[in-house]
């Protein structure tokens, strides 16, 4: 079982000596090398849709019922997978789970009816979800003192670990078919998961120690769930700052996905997709261009802005970050119909919005504490799904308006609101909370 994390130095007196930096970087690539593995499951699988549908003929908008069934199994059983975890520790669970996402894409490859499908995208989302949040949780816990980083450098596992994968599986498709792809990466992919999940820990008591003067804030205390959740039923559940930070994530990941869902649509509007655009000496259509610097951008800025966030705030990084967001998406609508200038701003808005996976977390942890950091960021992971369910809303914006204009401009604007928020709203009630803590 795993042990409780000592809060302070004093709880580190008599306990296991601390662990070297080996250990805890370990640890880290580790948890690293899982969430590379489980990326396929979500940015892999637009690769299989046209084929799916070419052999079964089901529609493209009957196949792609199964990634949201993945999105919401991924996010919304966290927290109880979490609380596992926190409890019985991330080798057993990372483990196992290494097994469901093999046995999913392993269904993947003999499903013929749509019902097969959806079971597996379950037990994918399953098998995805333990992984994420434990891989995550684990490095919030071995890294007090870099906690953006080594967050932002786990979700970056997972936002470009994709990138190695796209062209081998693309090509199986070409050469053998899409269910040879998703039987033998199933099978590969789910055994380094259970492997490397056996070298997986969590610090013991001592281990890993608060440093004495963070240049983020953090708790010396650690609030189980049911006391971060608390504050949410009562009236003045808007002071808690969970609430805050969970209509953040919506507004910042709603917002961002409504505006990266049209980058098509736009390229195809302005007559720019298959425009070539040359950048350092790298050419290719634009929309293309755009599309393959986001594998890139949204898993660098990951690490990039945890890193920045352990040494100015994490409330301060968040303006910057949520308004060069919302920035970039209005300068896009503007500036789309030069193809140039479509590859970079679509660039900087993936950029900018990848981050929420490396802040969030840490600052969630910084508030509650480490004890049940896993837990506690599942909770909060959740918004993740929350803000899936309202993507769909900008194609009914932009069937209203006859236009997707209004789609960029809501975009924008929630960002913009998330960013004023982050030092308006969020940064005096984290500090409320944790001095009454």
């Amino acid at each position: 079982m795993e042990a409780r994390v000592a809060t302070s130095t004093s709880e580190a007196i008599g306990s296991r000596a601390t662990a070297s930096e080996a250990t805890r970087w370990g640890q880290l690539i580790f948890g690293i090398i899982c969430m590379v593995m489980i990326a396929n499951l979500q940015y892999g699988w637009t690769l299989f849709v046209t084929p799916i549908d070419q052999k079964y003929h089901w529609g493209r908008a009957a196949i792609q019922v199964a990634f949201t069934i993945f999105v919401l199994t991924e996010t919304w059983l966290v927290p109880i997978e979490g609380y596992l975890i926190d409890k019985f520790g991330p080798r057993v669970m990372i483990c196992g789970s290494g097994f469901l996402v093999g046995i999913a894409w392993m269904i993947n490859a003999y499903a013929d009816s749509l019902a097969l499908l959806y079971l597996a995208a379950a037990i994918g989302g399953i098998g995805a979800g333990v992984v994420y949040g434990g891989s995550v949780g684990n490095a919030l816990k071995w890294f007090p003192d870099r906690r953006g980083l080594a967050a932002g450098l786990t979700a970056a596992g997972f936002g470009a670990g994709s990138a190695l994968t796209v062209v081998p599986i693309a090509n199986m498709i070409a050469s053998s078919g899409y269910e040879a792809a998703f039987w033998w990466f199933g099978i590969a992919q789910g055994i380094v998961v259970m492997l490397v999940a056996l070298l997986l820990r969590a610090p013991e008591a001592g281990e890993v120690v608060a440093p004495a003067a963070p240049a983020v804030q953090q708790t010396r205390r650690d609030y189980s769930p049911s006391e971060v959740l608390a504050p949410l039923a009562t009236r003045d559940f808007y002071k808690s700052p969970f609430f805050i930070m969970y209509l953040m994530f919506v507004m910042v990941g709603a917002g961002g996905l409504m505006a990266i869902a049209q980058l098509a649509p736009i390229a195809n509007d302005y007559k720019i997709a298959g425009v070539p655009v040359s950048i350092l000496g790298l050419t290719l259509p634009a929309l293309t261009f755009a599309l393959t610097i986001d594998r890139v951008l949204n898993g660098v800025c990951r690490p990039f802005f945890g890193w920045v966030s352990d040494h100015i705030g994490r409330e301060n990084t968040m303006f910057i970050a949520f308004f060069l967001e919302g920035i970039g998406i209005y300068a896009l609508l503007y500036f789309a119909s030069n193809p140039f200038l479509f590859v970079i701003l679509s660039g900087l808005v993936f950029f900018a919005w990848g981050e929420i996976y490396s802040l969030f977390p840490a600052t969630c942890t910084d508030i509650y504490g480490r004890k049940f950091a896993t837990t506690n960021y599942g909770m909060l992971y959740t918004a993740k799904g929350t803000a899936s369910l309202l993507v769909p809303l900008a194609n009914v914006l932009t069937s209203a308006t006859g236009s997707w204009h209004a789609v960029f401009y809501v975009a924008a604007i929630l960002n913009i609101i998330a960013a004023v928020m982050a030092l308006a709203v969020l940064r005096p009630m984290r500090l409320r909370a944790m001095a009454q803590g």
